[in-house]
């Protein structure tokens, strides 16, 4: 049964909710423990991919534990309806450290609370991954889906990006955190009453956890999928950790361009961010188109190396005092990302038919899990890596927002955000290239 334009809507709905949370986490949590409480980048660095791997064990347990409930509501919504509400007092919580306490007292409340925001992140985005492989088996139908999904997505980049920091400066992150919260909630309670009457897999699995994953690693070509997104999503986390402090250091406002108003109101990060997420948006449907056309496949590829020549020309460009030229390539740089937010997303789901076809048996939340281990593998190891580069270039940590920094510092900082991450997206192009397409080929023929 075909879905209607409202449930291939109302699904991707739910990510607007999910992705403000997935970009305060990358985008300002290094930024919050380093420049407000205090904590050196390279501790803080280490903070944070401690608790992002610690959320990578809750993956494969909730995946297990999704693929095998029984509800009137279906597998998947219980999970996502009550996570969204641990994630979003978790997210509230993490920027709520009292004043006055010690840094290992900061870095214990930073480190319960961001624990229980991933927890809370995991339980909706493992079920919510696994609902593309159960309502529907059609793989046009699906890059639709994917298109609207990212589309909200998109809004939910502007929100934690770029209207979450406009909103701390003026009122703290914990009432911007606490303002966001009805929206997260908001968006996944409501797609999961758009989808309600959406085609599911009603019959819990009956495989045990150890057979379940089994049958998982046995599909090659979804395993080297996941571990080539996983290197994509090392790419773009390290521009999205870096960027915090490119807004401060290497994109400085001369006030004299087309911009500088939307730059002086919204600050540069938030302009930034914004500029982004109209090139996400203005892409979605191109992408899709390309991927209709050509095939999802050779449309990831030229997206990826559309981004890696737009990289290039952005390291050329910083340190720059002109926001309005740098907020024109962060269009562009939006567009090129939309290959990388969508395509994916609308590939992974038909390799879980191939499992389904040849097993008869449906394991999507196990899937779901291991689809996402690449991606929060690479966000874990993003904000560590940035931190120990900028460390080892001399990077100065303050409680003030600002300091002088050295040249070799910010000349690691401009390399680690455009250099490094297109050295990266170049790898997984070969990658996508030589050794995923091959495997595909012969499963989805």
């Amino acid at each position: 049964m075909a879905l209607s334009l409202g449930q291939k809507a109302g699904w991707g709905l739910a990510d607007m909710g999910i992705v403000v949370f997935v970009v305060v986490k990358q985008l300002l949590v290094l930024t919050y423990l380093t420049a407000f409480l205090g904590v050196p980048v390279g501790i803080a660095g280490f903070v944070t991919t401690a608790v992002l791997v610690f959320d990578m064990i809750t993956d494969p347990l909730v995946g297990y534990f999704s693929d095998k409930t029984q509800s009137r509501f279906g597998r998947r919504a219980p999970w996502m309806f009550l996570g969204v509400l641990v994630m979003s007092a978790g997210m509230v919580g993490l920027f709520s450290v009292p004043a006055g306490m010690a840094m290992g007292a900061n870095l214990a409340w930073v480190i319960a609370f961001f624990g229980l925001a991933t927890i809370g992140f995991t339980m909706v985005a493992i079920p919510y991954g696994a609902q593309s492989g159960e309502i529907t088996q059609d793989p046009k139908e699906r890059s639709a889906m994917t298109g609207w999904r990212m589309g909200f997505a998109s809004v939910g980049i502007l929100i934690g990006g770029a209207v979450i920091p406009g909103l701390a400066e003026s009122m703290g992150y914990a009432k911007a955190a606490l303002a966001v919260t009805p929206l997260m909630v908001g968006a996944v309670w409501l797609s999961l009453w758009a989808t309600r009457k959406a085609p599911r897999i009603e019959t819990p699995a009956t495989i045990n956890l150890g057979g379940m994953f089994a049958l998982v690693f046995s599909n090659r070509a979804f395993v080297v999928l996941v571990l080539l997104y996983g290197v994509m999503t090392l790419a773009i986390a390290m521009i999205t950790a870096g960027l915090p402090f490119a807004a401060l250091y290497l994109i400085v406002d001369s006030g004299d361009t087309a911009l500088s108003g939307a730059a002086s109101a919204l600050s540069v990060l938030s302009l930034m961010f914004a500029a982004f997420v109209v090139g996400s948006i203005l892409s979605q449907a191109g992408w899709v188109l390309l991927s209709n056309g050509i095939g999802k496949l050779g449309a990831l590829i030229i997206g990826l190396l559309l981004y890696v020549l737009l990289l290039g020309a952005l390291y050329t460009a910083l340190p720059s005092v002109n926001v309005t030229a740098i907020a024109g390539m962060f269009v562009l740089a939006g567009m090129t990302n939309g290959a990388y937010q969508q395509i994916p997303w609308a590939i992974y789901p038909d390799l879980m038919d191939v499992t389904r076809r040849d097993s008869g048996i449906a394991i999507e939340g196990a899937f779901s899990a291991i689809w996402l281990f690449g991606q929060k593998l690479a966000n874990a190891l993003a904000p560590a890596v940035l931190g120990l580069t900028l460390a080892a270039a001399g990077w100065l940590e303050t409680t003030t927002g600002t300091v002088a920094q050295s040249e070799g510092a910010l000349a690691s900082l401009q390399m680690s955000i455009t250099l490094i991450p297109a050295a990266i997206l170049f790898v997984a192009v070969l990658g996508l290239a030589f050794v995923y397409r091959p495997l595909a080929a012969r499963v989805l023929a």
